[in-house]
């Protein structure tokens, strides 16, 4: 039987947790490669599994750093699962941006596609990190305390992730394999 006093921490606990799911979203959608279905059945699974595992967060530690590990082998083990079906992308995906220059807008939404292409097709470790720091705006320190990795790795990483970034949109994905 669980005391009250647990039954207490718990609720507390549940209540930082709903508190913080809008930068674990965030967090969700930018390891899903901006996929914003993906990343909140992201979402939705690691709040689920932290939820069940409550009891396994250590209490004196940061239960947000908890929750982005949890989120971040979640995520692993999802793509890992998927690797043999392979990625989908949802290219028919459509944007409302306001403006009246339509040309504009189609460059626009091209560029934001092979972002987001670029995205889902990088590595995991480099997602990981370009999420953290980019998406999350976490410093490069509080981004290697949370993935559990130095600093450097996660300077390096970040530079590796943005040139792929860069190198997929400007050359295309076509011409990604031959480079």
């Amino acid at each position: 039987m669980i005391s009250a006093c647990a039954l207490e921490g718990q609720e507390v606990l549940r209540a930082r947790i709903v508190a913080f799911l809008p930068r674990l979203r965030r967090f969700c959608r930018g390891l899903a490669g901006g996929d914003s279905d993906r990343g909140d059945d992201l979402l939705q699974a690691a709040v689920e599994r932290a939820l069940a595992r409550l009891d396994q967060w250590q209490p004196g530690t940061s239960l947000e750093n908890w929750l982005f590990r949890l989120t971040t082998n979640l995520h692993i083990d999802q793509f890992r699962s998927q690797k043999a079906r392979g990625i989908k992308v949802d290219i028919e995906a459509a944007f409302e941006l306001p403006g009246e220059d339509e040309l504009a807008r189609m460059e626009f939404r091209s560029e934001l596609e092979a972002v987001r292409a670029a995205l889902a097709a990088m590595a995991p470790e480099l997602r990981a990190v370009m999420s953290t720091v980019v998406l999350d705006g976490q410093s490069y320190r509080e981004a290697a305390d949370l993935l559990g990795i130095p600093i450097g790795t996660v300077m390096s990483r970040l530079s590796r992730a943005r040139q792929f970034v860069e190198a997929w949109v400007r050359r295309g994905p076509e011409r990604m394999v031959a480079a």
